[in-house]
Formats: structure tokens, sequence, C-alpha cells
């Protein structure tokens, strides 16, 4: 006992009882399920569901909702009052620092000579507008670092700069649409092995901050703007951009093109002058620089049991309307929470539903929320780490945990798409694991009973599962969620699935209900201390070229 507590020194707000308690939670002490409630759950969420009008509104109505734009700005206000007229309590919103806004009035890309064709294009995010119609040369000058700039200097100047490789088409080996079978979720039951190795981390430094310096060496070089080529096949493009800060916005006017057409203007290039014309109205809003996550609690019976939360990002690209990224997971949030709160429960901890803002951007909303409620970690000493953001930087030591730590029994994040839920990645948490299955087990009949120890990342559970606390995203069928959709032009309401949909959203219901009836909160993993690097015999790569 003694030497489990001294591993735990950093856990200072709790005793040293209530500590080991947390950590060596088991699952005997999950409740056991409340079968009646499962089949009320059912009936609401399958044969009185809102979730596919809810899906629509946010998709159709409001469209994609780029972190702090006027869409972003209505999707607060709209799912607050949904919220609030479901009957849910203490319905806010938490605001942190983010940047500017930014969206697309109208824009068009075409060549002009030599002939003119209308080209699938974008603007890059928080890159300026043109000022009208701006016609020019390209030049084709691919870039990865700094090193590549001697080559093109004095060759830029005036010219539409095509910074992207055109790398050739490859070939479709994978179906572009798919369900999992039973072997597919087998093969993600696998721990995976953590990897700290500093030089990795610093070319991703390096990576993530090559965009600026390209901006700058562009603009000083007299280059007009400049486009890149989609890392997708079928003329879509995506448009994501993360000059978000104020004072960081780009100095020239940037677009994203479709492969195929990138690379014509690459082969005709080579043989002659081409023009392209780039109209790209876009428009800031410096209005409020905080960007805001949107809550809403069911309340408990018992004040120091704490609470469960379920969470989704409600912010989007706006290439498409953001309907599976990730308006499927906050309508299906959002649904939970109205079932529950249709159903009347009285559950013992609250629920807490969360649509987190800036999740793409890094996650930001809800790292805001962990450092707001849960766990401060230190900056890093790196100025240029920092301006990256959490996703990037924030795994520091030594980790100082808050008193609401304890409070939090468990979160349920979504975020893969709208397809059908099939369980759940238990996230490393092999003392949650019975439990989660225990939970699943009266849902198997809706093919939702997997659990699989693998972690996934990328998305809002990611800070809290660092810290060690039981938080975990959802198994999901992938659809055409990666191989098409995703961030993608055709993220729109006709790849969502409703029958999915309502599928999700009654898995969801039931587990934060079990969750928040439980004796104890779930098992967490041990409390993060700094690792060591697992192969320090390596040799290190050379640059991230």
């Amino acid at each position: 006992m003694t030497g489990a507590c001294l591993s735990m020194k950093y856990l200072h707000l709790l005793t040293c009882a209530a500590a080991t308690a947390l950590l060596a939670a088991t699952p005997t002490m999950a409740a056991a399920t409340d079968l009646t409630a499962v089949n009320r759950i059912m009936d609401m969420g399958l044969n009185h569901s809102q979730v596919v009008a809810t899906e629509a509104y946010l998709a159709d109505q409001i469209g994609g909702r780029m972190t702090n734009s006027p869409a972003m700005r209505k999707a607060e206000a709209w799912t607050s009052d949904q919220f609030r007229a479901w009957g849910l309590s203490q319905v806010r919103k938490e605001g942190f620092a983010f940047g500017r806004g930014w969206w697309i009035d109208a824009a068009h890309v075409r060549m002009t000579s030599p002939r003119p064709v209308e080209l699938a294009s974008i603007p890059v995010a928080w890159t300026p507008a043109t000022a009208g119609p701006l016609t020019a040369s390209v030049i084709v000058a691919p870039m990865r670092s700094e090193r590549d700039f001697a080559q093109w200097k004095g060759k830029l100047a005036g010219k539409i700069v095509l910074v992207s490789w055109p790398a050739p088409p490859k070939d479709d080996t994978t179906a572009p649409f798919a369900r999992l079978t039973d072997a597919d979720i087998a093969k993600l039951d696998h721990i995976q092995l953590p990897h700290l190795d500093p030089k990795r981390d610093a070319d991703l430094v390096k990576y993530f901050t090559f965009g600026a310096r390209l901006d700058a060496f562009l603009a000083s070089e007299g280059a007009v703007a400049w486009a890149r080529m989609s890392r997708t096949e079928g003329r879509r493009v995506h448009g994501e951009g993360y000059s978000y800060q104020a004072g960081a916005t780009p100095k020239l006017p940037g677009v994203e093109l479709g492969a195929e057409d990138y690379r014509r203007l690459a082969r005709l290039a080579r043989i002659g002058d081409v023009k392209l014309e780039i109209d790209s109205r876009v428009r800031f809003d410096d209005t409020d620089l905080n960007a805001y996550n949107v809550l809403a609690d069911i309340p408990g019976k018992d004040a120091k049991a704490g609470y469960v939360m379920a969470g989704a990002h409600l912010d989007s690209w706006v290439a498409g309307d953001g309907a599976s990224d990730n308006g499927a997971g906050s309508a299906v949030v959002m649904e939970a929470a109205r079932i529950l709160a249709a159903l009347g429960v009285k559950p013992r901890r609250s629920i807490r539903f969360v649509l987190w803002a800036g999740e793409e951007q890094g996650l930001l909303g809800s790292a805001a929320y962990v450092e707001q409620h849960v766990a401060t970690r230190p900056k890093p000493a790196d100025p240029e780490i920092a301006k990256l953001g959490p996703y990037f930087g924030g795994n520091q030591f030594p980790v100082t945990f808050k008193p609401e730590a304890a409070q939090l029994a468990a979160y349920f994040n979504i975020d893969n798409g709208s397809g059908k839920v099939r369980g759940v990645y238990a996230e490393g948490n092999v003392a949650a694991a019975p439990i989660l299955r225990e939970w699943l087990a009266p849902l198997s009949g809706l093919a939702a009973g997997a659990v699989v120890t693998s972690p996934t990342g990328s998305t809002d559970h990611v800070f809290f599962n660092d810290l060690g606390l039981p938080a975990f995203q959802f198994i999901q069928d992938p659809l055409d969620y990666e191989s098409r959709v995703h961030h993608t032009d055709i993220d729109t309401f006709d790849h969502a699935r409703p029958d999915d949909l309502r599928q999700a959203a009654v898995v969801l219901a039931t587990l934060l209900l079990d969750a928040a009836d439980a004796e104890a909160p779930m098992p967490r993993k041990p409390p993060p201390t700094k690792p060591q690097p697992d192969d320090p015999t390596a040799t290190p790569e050379p640059d991230w070229r």
C-alpha cells in the first residue's frame, strides 16, 4: 500500500486510500444492468427517435461548422436550445482561447490558358482572400522543407506557385464501403506498445511548422498565391489549414486543387505557359476570439458520486457539411441526452453531455476542458512546440490533478463517422474491459458487444485517456468514412445511415446509464509519469525528409 501511494504522489488532492481505490477498482464493482431500463431506452431510441432529424439539421440547415465561424455560432445556439427544450439542466457554454473566425462566401479556380477549365478547388482554411479574381501563370515548385527554398529563389515573382509534388495516382486495392466482420474486430484486440522517440517528435514539429515558413518565403519572393494537390483521388478536396491564431494569418491566398486537376496543370506547365484564375472570397471575424464547448447535464441523486460524460465534436471543416465528421457523433450524443431526459431517469451520478469545439485544430476544446476541470501540465519550454497546441506539445510532466479528477467516473467519445457502433475500444484499460462487456451484453442483438483492448487516437478522449482516466472511443463500422468522406467535400447527409445513428444512440444511452448507476467509478489506469525512450540504443533517423 505504501509503495503504491508513493508512486502516485502527485495525486496530492486525493487521500492515499481514495487514490488506491480508484486504481484498484475491479469488475465486481459494476452494478447489475437494469434490463427494464434497457427496454425503455430501446423503445425510445428505436421507435421514437429524433437523431436523424438532428443530424439532418446540423448537416443541411447549418452545414460546415468551422470553429468560430458564423455557422459554428449558430450550431452552438441551436444545440443549446435543443438541450433546454429536452429538459436538461445547466445548459451552458465554456469558452477557451482560440483565434479568428473564418468562412467562405464564394470561391472558384479555373484554368484560363491553354484552354478554359473549371477546377475542383477550395480555399485553404484561414488563408486570406484575393482582391477579386486573380490571374497569373503557374510554376510547379514542390517544396517540403527550407532546404528547397534555394532552388526557387528569384523564380517565383508574379506566379501562382504549385507547391506539391504531383504524385501519380495509386490503384484502389480496398472496397470503398465496408462493414466490419467479427474477424476484423478480433484483429483490433491487442495491446499497442507505446513508443517514445524524441527525434521523431522533433521532426513532427518541423513538419507542422513548415507551412508558415513556406508562406513567408513565397511572399518574400513576390509570389501572388499558391496551390497544393489534394491527398485523395476523385477530384475531392479538403481545405484544412491551421493558421487560426490572431496575428498568424498567412500572407498569400492558398487553394487546394483536386488531384486530377493538379496533375493536369503540372503536365501542361512542362510544355508551355499555364494561367490560372483564382477568386477566393473568404472572410474573417475577430469579434470574439474565444471558442466554446456546449455542455448540458442530467443531475444525479448523489452529489458526492461524481459524473459520467459523453462527448463529440461539433466543429467540422467546410469542404462538406460536416455530416459524418462529426455531425453524426454530435447527433448521437444529443439523442442519448434526449432519450434519458425523456425517460426521466434519476441516476446516482450526474450525466454530462459535451459538444466540443476546435477538435479539428488539435482537440482544443477537450484539452481546454481537461485543463479547466481535471489536470494541468507544464507548457513546453520550446515556443515553437507551444504554438502547435496541446496535441503536439501537451504530454509534459509532472501532472497536477485537480479535485474534479476524482469526480469523473467515465467518459465515452464518439467520432468515427456515422457507422453502426460495434463495441468499445478499452484504450488499454484491461480492468475496465470486463465491465464494458457486461454492460454491452444486453445489446448483443444490436451487434454492439465487442470490447477490444487496443487504443485509438486523434479524437477528444485522448487527453482524458493520457491521464489514466476511464475514457473510451467506440468501434464503428467504417462505411466510406476514411475511404471517401473524411474531411472532404462529399461529407454530406447522404453518407449517413439513419439506422446506424439510431442504434448508436441506444448503445450510448445504455452505457451512460450503466456507468451513472454503477457502485463505483470505472477502473483507472496508473496516472502518467515521464516515460523512457523505448530504444535508447537506436541510431536516430536522418532529417524528416
